[in-house]
């Protein structure tokens, strides 16, 4: 088999090879490791590689196969880990200057150990812009993170490291993490799946506000059913989330999902949340998905309703939690930050513990609008985001993102609008690609569904990408 067959390989057609002995775990990640170097030299999207003791965790891979011991769904795959969650003997640097000497971390992460225990190899850490404040993956500690369709653009953000690591074709699994959008958006810019699950079915041990809690952790992948199998590895309760306590098994898959037959399926497409504008291509691709689920015979209608996506509100959470978190560090390290950090702290300092307070309680009543929408459909669709990825210059903090030649406000009103309500009300929220843009770019559409329906949301996005197979698409220079 060839290095670029392997390379992009969906993951679980790697773990069947591996399972029948017809592939080995160590020639895989040394395929995976080869390709890395010039992947880092092109995109910038990784900040540690752990070559020694991925390739050592590979070989016991390799061993247990021989053996015939029992093995985990995730057996000799390879799997990035974002660097805002820990991975024991790696420093955790959070995409900051900060923390550029930090030391190992002493633990796992639950989420790694679980990716550990389903038989994944951790073999890197990928970039984060500085604790993943914004949706481009950039920052004075590393520099520029590129897409690998076009390396004048993004992958987006936060996540956007490990997006471009798997569409580059370096590892088919990356673990993303999703306060705003930060895994849909980036599996949007470079033509992949990636997944926010409801809040509390996989734990987020690393939130400093369990209880108003907002950051989801799920998969970057190339199909969905790669997606699905490690999103499965990481569900489960947590005594440290106490949103995952006590958590039903919602695995369960709907009659009216099973095969592709969509007869009497509800589907209300919400054509804008608070963006102006959607691109024409965008919104061709979109079209052409829609016209797909009704010759499987779903239903699907204009989400009309009148609904404040309270991105102003939405803003105040944000920047609130930003200025925060981020105090501590001011004095010493504002000239070492990010200006975009910086950006959002003092704006979120200008608000007030009213403001904040109100903020919250348009989070409710934003978490009880799509809940009325969800009771009158099955699920919701939409585009990810309002065009292909932007410029990798972006300044996230002042400029306007332009639309069809438009300008249509800052990216929460211009492109990723779409992203972050769902992270307020915790709905599970899946982004497939839909196509191309005009430019090159993948464009993407967002599924999202009831609290707790992960497996719909999933069984449609497969319905959906086998009407539109997706993951034979390579970037120009794979």
């Amino acid at each position: 088999m060839r290095d670029d067959e392997l390379l992009f390989m969906p993951a679980m057609r790697a773990a069947a090879l591996i399972r029948r002995r017809a592939l080995s775990p160590v020639e895989y990640l040394r395929a995976v490791l080869a390709a890395a170097g010039p992947a880092q030299a092109r995109l910038n999207c990784f900040a540690q590689v752990m070559e020694e003791t991925a390739l050592a965790a590979a070989r016991r891979a390799e061993g247990a196969v021989m053996e015939g011991a029992s093995l985990g769904p995730l057996h000799g795959v390879p799997v990035t880990v974002k660097d805002l969650l820990d991975v024991e003997g790696v420093p955790t640097r959070h995409g900051s200057a900060i923390f550029a000497e930090a030391g190992p971390a002493p633990r796992d992460d639950v989420l790694v150990a679980r990716l550990r225990a389903a038989g994944a190899i951790i073999w890197a850490k990928t970039t984060t812009p500085e604790f993943g404040v914004k949706g481009l993956t950039d920052g004075p500690a590393f520099g520029i993170t590129r897409n690998p369709w076009d390396p004048s653009r993004t992958p987006g953000g936060s996540s956007g490291g490990a997006a471009a690591a798997v569409a580059a074709g370096v590892g088919p699994l990356g673990l993303g993490t999703d306060g705003a959008g930060s895994i849909r958006g980036p599996a949007a810019c470079c033509g992949l799946v990636g997944f926010k699950p409801t809040l509390g079915l996989v734990p987020w041990d690393a939130g400093r506000d369990a209880f108003g809690n907002n950051v989801f952790a799920g998969p970057i992948a190339r199909t969905v059913t790669d997606a699905a199998v490690m999103h499965a590895v990481l569900t489960g309760p947590s005594a440290r989330d106490p949103w995952s306590l006590g958590v039903e098994d919602r695995r369960a898959l709907s009659p009216t999902l099973v095969g592709n037959d969509l007869s009497g399926l509800r589907i209300g497409y919400v054509a804008r949340c608070a963006n102006p504008r959607t691109a024409a291509d965008v919104q061709a691709n979109n079209d052409a998905m829609l016209a797909a689920l009704r010759d499987l015979g779903a239903d699907v209608e204009e989400v009309t309703d009148a609904i404040d996506w309270i991105e102003y509100e939405g803003r105040i959470l944000y920047q609130a939690n930003f200025t925060t978190f981020c105090a501590p560090w001011l004095p010493r390290w504002q000239d070492a930050m990010d200006p975009v950090t910086i950006a959002f702290m003092q704006r979120g300092a200008g608000f007030s513990l009213v403001e904040f307070r109100n903020a919250q309680f348009a989070r409710t009543r934003l978490f009880r609008a799509i809940q009325d929408l969800l009771a009158r459909h099955d699920a919701l669709v939409m585009p990810t985001i309002t065009r292909s990825a932007l410029p990798v210059e972006f300044d996230a903090a002042n400029d306007e993102v332009e639309v069809d030649g438009v300008k249509c406000g800052i990216t929460r009103q211009g492109w990723n609008s779409a992203l972050y309500p769902f992270n307020l009300t915790g709905h599970p929220a899946l982004t497939i690609p839909s196509g191309f843009a005009t430019d090159g770019l993948p464009t993407a559409l967002q599924i999202v569904g009831r609290w707790g329906a992960e497996t719909d949301v999933l069984r449609l996005g497969a319905v959906l990408e086998g009407t539109r197979p997706w993951a034979g698409h390579r970037p120009p220079a794979a």
